[in-house]
Parts: structure tokens; sequence; C-alpha cells
């Protein structure tokens, strides 16, 4: 948007109010989607000790990847439905549905009906990610828009922690019901707060012909008209010789001009998250068979996650500085070098700072991909990219858990383990020098750099 209108009443250009809000309702909404994903790990031991269920491990890995399951399929159809429902409803909805179906695990009575509620919730939480991250990415400045995505992903190993923590004092005294009953919360904290004052895409209302309700959010947040037609590319600019504009968003999003880059983008990100759930899952049992303790190995797992988080924020501020492709090459092979430091016998200290390492590349990679995807494509089809890409994504997550399992009971060396979280880490890498120009961006460079951009607070991306 113009200088003047970025600013509003602060002065402030690339943090203006709408941002913040937006990224603190969807930030504390995914926070919440991390509690919900990662707290089926602290209750396993519980669940198989309930009585009369009989639950084996074996069991508990196919509940465990019933959630995953229901997450792909929510991530692809919600992020579908978001650029055809919008983005508002659609993530108001996925919190109200997810909270509900992770309270009712409370109430299972068996194994059989515990997981079809892990099931039901994950698709819920499939959506989360593609329609927060779309919104967020809306309503960002480009020159911060890395540190956005690094401050809303952060919410998800955030959300990881409070439950690795709330397992701790709430399993012993009160059992693994409460743990899902706590599931509620989102309800009561954030709904009242995202029905009130979480704003609608503005390229979206006005793509639906609702002038009226764009008009008045871009009044109450600065916005001016012209920014935000900057949505929506003008269908002379086109440069696929396809129309992409007067497509469905999932035909666009497979259309020549995007092809290669979205093979590239589900590629990455499904190494991603192969390397997060693997750290997530197996972390801990690897080390111990290191030969460290119990309390050892879960301190290794805490640190991977804070430095994550922490981590993460930092490298941002270079993103948004030096771009995205020097900085996801780089965070890939961060975490490659850091899993083989594992593999070796080092001091504890120099371990602890790989598993920090490990964190800020694994997880990190995955924030700084999906802020480059924000920028690549058009707002329009942003919310379908995001869950295809983020949805194609849990095929590596439901990958590592049984994969890097089978070398552990193969009786291989551990050494083995950090091995196969090593290689797609350095694929990863490989494949981000693959991805183009943005369509966007090679047609205004064409026209000597005039024309409408694709996001309606941002100059050119």
């Amino acid at each position: 948007m113009h200088e003047s209108s970025r600013r509003g009443s602060r002065g402030n250009a690339t943090w203006p109010p709408v941002t913040l809000l937006v990224l603190a309702i969807c930030g504390i909404t995914v926070v919440a989607d991390g509690y919900d994903v990662v707290v089926y790990g602290a209750v396993i031991p519980s669940l198989l000790h309930e009585p009369g269920w009989g639950l084996t491990p074996a069991g508990a890995g196919l509940i465990g990847s019933f959630a995953l399951v229901g997450m792909l399929i929510g991530a692809t159809t919600v992020g579908t439905l978001t650029d055809t429902l919008g983005r508002r409803r659609m993530l108001i909805g996925c919190l109200i549905w997810f909270s509900v179906m992770t309270g009712l695990c409370a109430t299972a009575t068996s194994p059989e009906m515990f997981g079809l509620f892990r099931f039901l919730a994950g698709l819920g939480l499939g959506g989360v990610l593609p329609t927060a991250s779309a919104l967020v990415g809306e309503y960002s400045h480009p020159k911060t828009r890395n540190l956005v995505f690094a401050t809303l992903f952060s919410g998800f190993p955030v959300g990881g922690i409070i439950a690795a923590l709330t397992g701790i004092l709430v399993l012993p005294r009160f059992g693994w019901q409460v743990m899902f009953l706590l599931g509620l919360l989102p309800l009561l904290l954030v709904l009242p707060l995202a029905i009130r004052f979480l704003p609608e895409s503005i390229t979206f209302l006005r793509a639906k012909g609702r002038q009226a309700e764009a008009d008045r959010i871009a009044d109450r947040w600065n916005i001016t008209s012209d920014d935000a037609q900057q949505g929506v590319p003008a269908p002379e600019q086109s440069p696929s010789g396809t129309d992409s504009d007067s497509m469905s968003p999932v035909r666009a999003l497979f259309s020549r001009g995007y092809l290669v880059a979205t093979v590239c983008f589900l590629v990455m990100t499904c190494l991603c998250l192969f390397m997060i759930y693997g750290f997530n899952t197996w972390l801990p049992e690897i080390m111990r068979r290191a030969g460290y303790s119990a309390g050892s190995s879960l301190g290794f797992l805490l640190v991977f996650n804070i430095g994550a988080v922490v981590g993460t924020l930092i490298i941002s501020l270079a993103a948004d500085r030096f771009g995205s492709k020097p900085i996801i090459t780089t965070t890939y092979l961060v975490s490659s070098v850091a899993v083989i430091l594992l593999s070796l016998q080092l001091p504890t200290a120099v371990l602890y700072a790989a598993v920090a390492l490990g964190g800020v590349g694994a997880m990190g990679t995955q924030s700084f991909v999906l802020a480059y995807v924000s920028k690549h494509y058009p707002v329009r089809m942003g919310a379908t990219a995001m869950g295809w890409t983020l949805g194609f994504g849990r095929l590596g997550s439901m990958l590592a858990p049984p994969l890097l399992g089978l070398i552990i009971g193969a009786g291989l060396a551990f050494q083995w383990n950090f091995y196969a979280l090593a290689v797609p880490g350095v694929i990863g890498a490989l494949l981000v020098g693959l991805v183009p120009r943005a369509p966007e961006a090679e047609a205004a460079a064409g026209h000597g750099g005039v024309g409408g951009t694709s996001r309606p607070l941002a100059g050119q991306t």
C-alpha cells in the first residue's frame, strides 16, 4: 500500500495495527493447534495402561496416524475451500471443530472411539495453518513477512512445549482425560476475539463482489482502495498464456506458470515435516539408545523445540533482508549438519547445541518455506497453495515415525536414524534452487516493473 496509508496513526510502515491484530489471533490459534497435535504423545503411556482398552504400542501408533491422515485431508480440503468461502470463516470454523473434537476425546470409552475423535480433530487441525498463513501473509508487509511467518509458525512448538509441561503437572494428578478437556479452552479464550476482531481478506471480498464489506475493512485499517485492488493481478499481466486469473485456484496452482514452483514447494514441505516429526517422535528414544538417561533424552526434545522458537525468530530477520532462497538453503543444510553431529561421540553441551540447531533447521525451514509460498502466489489462490503445500507435506510427517521405527527395530546402530534425517535436508537445499521466479514478477520485469502486485499490504514482492 502507499507509504502514507501504511503508516496509519502510529507512523509504522511495516507493522501496522492490522498486522499485529491478525498475527496475534492467528498465532494463538496455531499455539492451540500445536497443543492438540502434541498432546497425544504426552498421554500415550497413560493410554497403554487404560483399564479395559488393551491398547498395544502398535495400536497406539496406528491411532496416532489417524490424526495425521485427518490433517492431510483437512489441509488440502479446507485450504481449497478457504479461497472459495473466505479465510476468516474457515479459520473460525476450524478452531471450533478441532477444539470440540479434542474435548470429545476425553469421553472416549474405547480405542476405536478415541481414534475416531482424533481423526475428526485432525480435519480441523490440518486446516488451521494454511488458513492462518494465508490471512497473515495477506495482512503483512513483504519486508517483514519472514519474521511474521516465523512468529506464526513458532506457535506450533510453543503449543507442544505447553502440552509437555501440562502433562507433567496434570497427568499424575488428574489423568489423561483432563489433558483433552483443556483442549476446549480455545473456545473461551480465542473464539470470542476472532469473531469480534478478525478481519476478512479484502481481496477475497472484492473478488466475490462484496465491495461494501471490503470498503469498511479498508477504511477501518487505513488501507486505500487502490492498494487493496493490488491483490488481483490485471488480466493482461497473465504471463503464462493460460489466463490463470480465470481458473479455479487448484487448476491455477498446477498451471504452466506455477507447476514447477508448486512441485518444489510440495516436496520441500514434505522433507521439512519428515525431519520435524522424526525429531519429535523418536529423538528421546534415539538418545536413550545412545546411552543417555530418560531425563536427559527428554531434555534433548525440549531443547529442540526451544531452539526452534528462538533461532527461527532471529534468523527470520536475515530472511527479510536477504530473501527466501539463500536462507532456506542455509537452514536446510544446518539441519543436516546438526543431525550428523548428533551421530558423533561429542561432549553433551555440544550435542545440546546441535539439537538446538536441528530445531532451527527443521522448523525454521518450514516457516520460511511458508513465507516463500505466501510471496510466490497471488492472494486469490494463497490459501489453496498453503493447503496443498502443507497437505502434501503431511506425507512426510506420516512417513517419518514408522520409517525411523523400522530402523530402530532392525537393530541398526543409532547413527543410522540421524543419517535418515540428514538426507532430506540436503535434497531440500537442492530443490530451493529449482524454484523459478513468480509469473507476476516475470511480467513486472518485462514491463519495466509497472503493474499490480499480489499483496494488499505490500509493494513489489
